[in-house]
């Protein structure tokens, strides 16, 4: 009776202490709807999670497993942002994407180490498109110094192709995220002969008044934005303050979103932005999107963001993970993939216009493939400007394709550099 009652005692214990069944496909999502960032969170984290409802919804899964996505709150905060990471590996996560250039530079020793994807899309450590280095690490379809050579290269068609003598300010987040372009941007100003001035802004970024009267004074010809969250409709305010002329103000696709330009109202028209991706909800996709996802009521958030350009953003990171799926499940001939396999998958990723097609989503962005020496795309992108008008984002300009001589450059030498430092042996030889 005794051996019984011990038997029954160990079964209830062994009961209670299993871990929990989840999904096969786990993808953590580390969120911040909170804090002076939320603004630019929130849309991106409802386009994540909408995009995965819909693939469980609508198709069961990918091939026949279902997704589960584990939600962690970092506020946007670094060390928060690691926690998160800590308390959601353990759950079978197949790659992470922290929409932190910050959380992105402490994750990457941590997911090499533990075989585990990071995928920093349009953001991160930029040298990390080299994958003979950065075996877990992927940036595609394009990063930081693709961006800055972008803003550059559309200056440049705005002036005939000479613009030796401009004058061109970059206002920036005071961190790692906004210091990233600095490099590149010096680079092409010996290369164009234009003058580059530097201002930085502290986080979160609503003061920068003295930033703007600087501005005022210097009188540059162009202004370039790399901020986030309030930092960005802070700074449009400050450029209508001084009465700066809107088409020549140029954020990066991390300050092209509706919440940096509706709080200034009819000032902000013709503000500009660069985009990763195109914008609106006109593609077949988002039929689908309101009959599984919106009219169902199984939407994240409060559904108001749906076809925003942050909703995109996050809706298009969902979709190239879903791809880099499928791919790993076509190559090791298993759905239940593991973090290893889903590596496989992001490396042999292709892209092109005909899938993109099939996926509801003609024309959004750019066909590129991915292999194991680049991880990071093409590097291409678009211009996209802000009609105060109609509130509504357009893209203005043919996709543009980056100075690559000088970006595959300093990427070859930010890696060579990691590399030594961190004793990386280079692969793909």
């Amino acid at each position: 009776m005794k051996i019984a009652r011990m038997t029954i005692c160990a079964l209830m214990l062994a009961a209670f202490s299993a871990p929990a069944a989840y999904a096969d496909l786990v993808l953590p999502w580390l969120e911040y709807r909170t804090g002076p960032y939320s603004p630019s969170g929130i849309p991106t984290a409802d386009g994540f999670e909408d995009y995965l409802t819909l693939i469980n919804e609508r198709d069961g899964g990918v091939g026949g497993e279902l997704i589960r996505v584990v939600k962690c709150e970092t506020g946007y905060n670094t060390a928060k942002g690691v926690e998160c990471y800590e308390q959601t590996k353990g759950e079978g996560a197949l790659v992470y994407q922290p929409l932190s250039t910050g959380i992105t530079y402490q994750l990457i020793p941590k997911v090499t180490a533990d075989q585990i994807p990071l995928h920093s899309m349009g953001y991160g450590r930029t040298a990390a498109a080299d994958g003979t280095v950065f075996e877990y690490v992927f940036n595609f379809p394009a990063n930081y110094w693709d961006g800055a050579s972008i803003a550059v290269n559309h200056i440049l068609d705005l002036n005939g192709g000479n613009i030796e003598g401009k004058k061109i300010s970059l206002v920036y987040h005071n961190s790692a995220y906004g210091k990233e372009p600095i490099r590149t941007l010096e680079k092409l100003a010996e290369k164009h002969g234009y003058t580059l001035s530097l201002y930085p802004v502290d986080a979160p970024g609503q003061e920068q008044k003295s930033q703007w009267l600087d501005i005022r004074r210097e009188q540059p010809d162009y202004v370039l934005l790399w901020g986030w969250g309030v930092m960005n409709a802070a700074a449009v305010t400050e450029a209508a303050n001084i009465r700066f002329p809107m088409e020549n103000f140029i954020g990066v696709w991390w300050s092209g979103s509706e919440n940096d330009v509706l709080p200034v109202g009819d000032r902000a028209h013709g503000y500009k932005a660069l985009a990763l991706h195109n914008v609106g909800s006109d593609f077949p996709l988002f039929d689908d999107l309101r009959k599984h996802v919106i009219d169902t009521g199984k939407f994240a958030g409060d559904g108001t963001s749906v076809g925003s350009v942050l909703y995109n953003r996050g809706m298009y990171g969902a979709l190239l993970a879903v791809e880099a799926i499928r791919t790993a499940q076509e190559i090791h001939g298993v759905s239940d993939i593991t973090p290893q396999m889903m590596r496989d998958g992001m490396e042999a990723l292709v892209i092109t216009e005909e899938k993109m097609a099939e996926l509801g989503l003609p024309n959004f962005g750019p066909s590129f493939a991915v292999s194991c020496e680049n991880h990071g795309g093409p590097g291409t992108g678009w211009v996209s400007q802000w009609d105060a008008h109609n509130q509504t984002w357009s893209i203005i300009s043919d996709l543009i394709t980056p100075d690559k001589e000088i970006i595959d450059g300093l990427i070859a030498e930010a890696s060579a550099q990691y590399a030594e430092e961190q004793n990386i042996a280079r692969r793909c030889q």
